[in-house]
Order: C-alpha cells, then structure tokens, then sequence
C-alpha cells in the first residue's frame, strides 16, 4: 500500500535528476537569502553555480547545531517572519534551543512525507491513531498529526502522560495504530498489565515508535507486549521533526524520503565521505524546505545507508537504525561505548526487565562502569546464590558485548526511573569528580 506510489517508487536515475535540481535551487536560495550561509559558502570559496553534480554537494561546509544555536532565534530563515506560520525548537537542555520555522509549504511537505510512513504502517482513513508524543514546541507530536491528517484518519491528540487515561482510552475508542517512545511504550504496557487489559481485546494493528535508541530486542519486547508490529520512525527538529525516514513492513531498515532530504554518511573525525553500507556519522541536507534550508546538517547519529532493493517497492535509500550518537557515545577505559550495546547485552537475558540506568565514574583516576537493571518479581524472589549467579551472567554478557568489565547492580522492580518522554539511560558522573 502506498501513500504517493509515483514518488515512493521512482527509478533511481530520474531521482537523481530531481535531487540535483532541487539541490542546485536549495542552495541558490540559502545563499541569497539566509547571511550565515552566504558568508560560510564564501569562506569556502564556493558559489551555487559550482554545485553541477550531487557529488559536487561535498564543496559545500558542514552545518552544526552550534551553528544553528549561535543564529537563535530567527538567523537561519530564508523568507520574511510574516511567511512563517509555525514555530518549534529543540529542548535546548544543554544550552540555547536551536529554532525551526515552517511556511505553509513547509507544513504541506511535512504531513506529505508523514502520510507515506503511516501509510507503510498501514494507517488508512479508516483508522484511530493515538498519539502519545508531545505537543509542545516538540515536533514530534506534530509530525504524527499532519501525516495521519492528511491521510484522513482520526486521530488522538492524547499526547504525553495521564497513562492510566491512555489505556482507558485505547481500550474505549478502539485505536488501530499507537504511537510512543520506546521506553514509554514499555511502560505503558507495564501498567496495562497491572490494569489487568488483555492485549487480544485491542484493536491495534501497528504501533510506530521513535525519538530514542533502541535494539531489536527492544523491539521485539515491545511486539511481545501489544502483540502487533512496531514501526520505526526517524526525525530532528532541525530538518523538519518525525518523517525524514520511516520503516515499511519488511522492517529492514528505514526508507529516507529523498526526494526531500538528501543524505550522506561522513567519518565524524576526519569528515571525509564513507561508502555505501559502512557505518558513520549522518548527515542530512533540505532539498525543499522553504522557510529554513539547512545544508548539510551533522545530525550526530551514527547509522549507515544501503541501496538495496525492498520487497516493499519501493526505491528510496534504506538507513540503518541509529545505533548511537557521536556526541553521547561513552568513552571508558579508553573503549568506546554506546549505551545501545549494553541494552542489546540485557535483552539476552530472560528474568530481567527492560529499564536499566548506565553510571559512570572515576575514582582514583580509573573510569568505572556500573549498570543497574530491575529484575523481574520472579528473579528477585530468588535465593541470594541465584541472584549472584545472574548478576555475574550479566557481566559476562556485556564484557562479551562491549569488550570491558562492568559491575552489575540487580535492583527490585519498580525502582528505576520510568520515562514518558525520552529515557535516561546514561549517568555520567566523571566530570563532577
């Protein structure tokens, strides 16, 4: 089932032809319109008339998201305030937000891109949509609204939050497809269980999730949960929010809308181009954004494209999952860590469930790695000699997985923060010694 079939399956070459066209006008546009771009094209020594092919893309700097911080609020738009008709910003938990404005046009593209995911989903104008992601100046509830909208389902803005309400809610209304972060979706499903629901008396089809790492065995747990598939979903707030790149049915990696968002994946050290199916950092440039074109953004998500054929279809590049950050990744021991590894290492495991928190520290100068994962009420209720014997499984799990040692920490169940956004899954307590 498709949403826009002539797009989603173009031959290769004819896209690339509309890529290289919508490329060379991106790019005239940020230049005219937008100082930092100008300045920076310039101080590369690069003009719009020298981009002649999409490789020439790589003539033109990398965009940060220092960058787009040093131009809060408005210094990255290329059209006038008036032609801005919405507004949204990262948490800008480490500092100033980063601003994202849209057009009209800019809205139209984005529910355009978002009722192709959906529709991989198998969101239809028959359907009930519940929505969990946020509302606020986050994207990400936003995203999921125009798309499902567009396509002509109903939807339900329910947001984040009033958990027992979105249950009740699920069951009365009948919704087909739920949408929820990862570590939201697990705890939603915990309290379900609490509230006695059988998940064979929902109507749901499919469920998408995003915004957060996760494994497959992530996924997995989750499927087990609500007994129906679970749809990735790839955005930023920078780009445009949810709907850059969407999962189709055959769940091998997500399909990048490119007729308007061109990709690449560069090294994160030297910034030079990798080749197709290695793994690095993704880079994302805006083809057809008219309110704010962002040219060759470092999104810091470490993923790796491939060009291989779908049973789906369609012909867009597939990107992996995004196993991890080149800004959050851990450095320990002189190893490099991704808090992805060791939840991949736990979901092996059968007694433990699927909320862990990472705390790092160093005394006497020497990192030390501490993961402290809930086990099931079950496991807990064991002999103190069986919970050692997991305890050091566990460990040898995820010195097998990452390569160091670590100390595990078996907490009751319950304890461990549950999230209804984003989870907190790292503590890093090094730099407060």
């Amino acid at each position: 089932m498709f949403w826009n079939e002539e797009e989603e399956c173009m031959p290769p070459l004819k896209r690339e032809e509309l890529q290289l066209e919508r490329l060379q006008e991106v790019v005239k546009k940020a230049y005219e319109n937008v100082p930092f771009y100008r300045k920076r094209f310039d101080d590369a020594g690069v003009k719009p008339e020298d981009i002649k092919t999409l490789e020439d893309i790589r003539k033109l700097p990398l965009t940060t998201k220092d960058d787009l911080r040093d131009a809060y609020p408005f210094g990255m738009f290329a059209v006038s305030p008036k032609k801005i008709v919405e507004l949204h910003t990262s948490s800008g938990t480490t500092g100033k937000p980063t601003v994202s404005g849209y057009t009209r046009k800019d809205i139209e593209i984005w529910s355009e891109v978002m009722a192709r995911g959906l529709t991989m989903f198998g969101l239809t104008e028959d359907d009930i949509i519940q929505n969990t992601h946020g509302y606020g100046l986050f994207t990400g509830g936003f995203g999921v609204h125009y798309g499902a909208q567009k396509i002509g389902a109903t939807v339900i803005p329910i947001s984040t939050g009033q958990t027992k309400r979105q249950i009740k809610i699920l069951e009365d209304f009948g919704s087909n497809v739920l949408i929820f972060t990862p570590s939201y979706g697990l705890y939603l499903a915990e309290v379900a269980q609490e509230e006695g629901v059988n998940q064979n008396n929902l109507k749901l089809k499919s469920i998408g999730f995003g915004a957060e790492m996760w494994t497959e065995g992530m996924r997995k747990e989750i499927e087990k949960r609500y007994g129906v598939p679970a749809f990735n979903i790839y955005g930023l707030t920078e780009i445009m929010g949810p709907g850059i790149a969407l999962e189709c049915e055959a769940q091998d990696g997500l399909h990048v809308m490119e007729d308007h968002f061109y990709p690449e994946i560069i090294d994160s050290e030297t910034l030079n181009p990798l080749p197709e199916g290695e793994k690095g950092e993704l880079v994302l440039t805006n083809l057809t954004r008219e309110g704010m074109p962002i040219i060759r953004f470092r999104t810091k998500d470490v993923t790796a494209l491939r060009r291989t054929e779908c049973s789906c279809g369609r012909t867009f590049i597939k990107m992996d999952r995004i196993t991890g950050r080149t800004d959050d990744m851990l450095k320990v021991k002189g190893v490099t860590v991704f808090p992805s590894q060791i939840e991949k290492a736990l979901l092996k495991i059968d007694g433990l469930e699927p909320y862990y928190q990472i705390i790092v520290t160093r005394p006497q100068h020497l990192d030390e790695l501490e993961v402290q994962v809930e086990a099931s009420p079950t496991l807990f209720s064991d002999e103190v000699k069986e919970l050692v014997g997991i305890k050091r499984k566990i460990e040898n799990q995820i010195h097998n997985e990452i390569g160091i040692r670590v100390d595990v920490t078996l907490v009751e169940p319950k304890t461990l923060p549950r999230s209804e956004v984003k989870a907190i899954r790292v503590i890093d307590k090094r730099k407060f010694d």
